[in-house]
């Protein structure tokens, strides 16, 4: 599917600034959404938006269907009259710059829960109406989801493989018991969800009503500590006791020496094809309720994917094992349609890979710091692009074009800065220039690299399970000079229509960084 000429930021939402430890979808969001506006900036993606799992990745959720309950805007419950305002203004001394996972989600939590009591008890008949509904339209994961955090409240976050045998073999008997224990706790998650899936609604009709579209992020795999695998667990390689035998990975590459041992357990593609690829029809769905085009993490997991004996510590000791490649694409579009697919299709790309996204139109990914260590015939460099494919300056895998260039090898500058003619004095912006200038449809650039920050701004180091994910702005870095520089960009590149007087570089009311 071929998209229109276009631009815009990667930035989580966690990353944006706010007064309760980590961005969500309240003021802030709304006000990046102007931002982009004024930028010329016609897409926002994001990362997963799921609960986060092991070590705060959104790579790691507890759901691919829920949204994180950490993204909830606390002061629209207060409007709403489900939240004391006094209750927000108790809050920790939370850093600026990055989230402290642990105080933010227990602040956040005992606020949710707060709000879920006072709207059983004083919620309006047209508010709980609204409710009802939400959770008989998305019973289908739902009810698998609240009981599955319900139990993993009480359990303290302990792998469901180690509940109760009778949880974990879900004897219909022990679930029926769990529900009626935990019908509080139930609720509760349902309650997060439907605040969740109501203001991100919001957000996106705000967005989409200023001409910006919503990109979302589906990790191919999911988490073994998830509602999904709990609840589909004859749909993935396990062994008796719920533990996986077979898990995800990539072999040796660019960003680790042994390559990377996800954790994930892998699909049992036979049964999923016998069940005519429901919960993937089902999870496409859910994802494009929220957004209007989808990136697919590590699409060529499709084609094949690097299966690593669950008893191995690292990734070397893997091999490639074939995925359903078409089968499961045609079974999606022949129920939702053609959908809006961005692959990404990083690493290792085999033909096979190839094959599989071009019979399907899908815009593969361009990223412009892996251009420059080879020759000219490096399918990273802008003069190789084809028009269908995304072009990024980095990925939230990369680090920022400042801490890159800082970071590569001489030979590498020096080809960045012959082959783009430019001094390398500012390469956020040479980059930014050079992948508007792409025939690419679409140009997505982080934020970090608009505002020319360095390696301490990094989302995350692949490999390593600390410190990622925090990554978080303050508004008075942005200045006039980015969004106006960036607005300059993309309009003489065709990726905006230019809708006021064109800018010089530096207006003289402003300074540059």
């Amino acid at each position: 599917m071929r998209f229109s000429r276009r631009s815009g930021i990667l930035l989580h939402p966690t990353s944006l600034p706010g007064p309760y430890g980590a961005g969500d979808l309240g003021f802030s969001s709304y006000h990046f959404v102007d931002w982009l506006v004024t930028a010329g900036q016609s897409l926002w993606q994001v990362l997963p938006l799921g609960p986060v799992g092991m070590a705060n990745s959104p790579y790691m959720s507890l759901s691919a269907f829920a949204g994180s309950p950490l993204l909830i805007d606390l002061d629209e419950l207060v409007r709403r009259g489900w939240l004391d305002a006094n209750h927000l203004q108790q809050c920790p001394d939370f850093p600026t710059h990055r989230v402290d996972y642990e105080n933010v989600v227990s602040f956040r939590i005992e606020r949710l829960r707060e709000a879920a009591e006072r709207f059983a008890q004083k919620g309006s008949s047209a508010d709980k109406a609204q409710y009802e509904l939400f959770c008989r339209e998305h019973a289908s994961w739902l009810n698998d989801y609240s009981l599955f955090q319900a139990l993993n409240d009480r359990h303290h976050g302990a792998l469901w493989s180690q509940w109760e045998k009778e949880l974990v073999s879900r004897k219909a008997t022990a679930l029926r018991k769990a529900a009626k224990e935990l019908g509080a706790g139930i609720e509760f998650h349902k309650f997060t969800q439907w605040c969740f899936y109501e203001q991100w609604k919001l957000l996106r009709k705000y967005a989409n009503e200023r001409g910006v579209k919503l990109v979302g992020d589906i990790p191919i795999f999911v988490a073994h500590h998830s509602s999904d695998v709990w609840a589909n667990p004859h749909e993935f390689h396990l062994d008796a006791h719920g533990n996986p035998t077979r898990v995800a990975g990539v072999p040796p590459d660019y960003f680790s020496e042994t390559g990377q041992r996800w954790g994930n357990p892998l699909y049992r593609w036979d049964v999923m094809k016998e069940e005519r690829y429901a919960w993937w029809v089902e999870r496409f769905r859910a994802s494009f309720e929220l957004f209007d085009f989808v990136r697919i993490d590590h699409f060529r997991g499709f084609a094949a994917c690097w299966q690593i004996p669950s008893s191995e510590k690292t990734a070397v000791k893997g091999k490639w094992v074939n995925g359903p490649g078409g089968d499961l694409f045609k079974a999606v579009e022949k129920k939702l349609g053609k959908l809006a697919i961005i692959a990404e299709d990083l690493g290792l790309i085999t033909p096979d890979v190839v094959e599989l996204r071009n019979k399907f139109e899908f815009p593969g990914m361009k990223v412009l710091q892996f251009a420059f260590a080879n020759g000219p015939e490096d399918v990273f460099l802008p003069h190789n692009y084809v028009p269908n494919c995304v072009v990024y300056t980095g990925t939230h895998d990369n680090d920022t074009t400042r801490g890159w260039y800082e970071k590569a090898t001489e030979r590498e500058r020096d080809h960045v800065r012959r082959y783009l003619t430019v001094s390398g004095d500012e390469i956020h912006w040479d980059l930014i220039r050079a992948a508007s200038r792409s025939v690419a449809d679409m140009c997505v650039v982080p934020m970090q690299d608009v505002l020319g920050l360095g390696s301490e701004h990094r989302m995350n180091l692949p490999g390593t399970t600390k410190n990622n994910w925090e990554w978080r702005f303050a508004w008075d870095w942005a200045k006039p000079y980015h969004a106006d520089t960036l607005y300059e960009i993309t309009a003489l590149n065709n990726r905006c229509k230019p809708d006021r007087l064109s800018l010089p570089l530096y207006p003289s009311n402003m300074t540059k960084p």
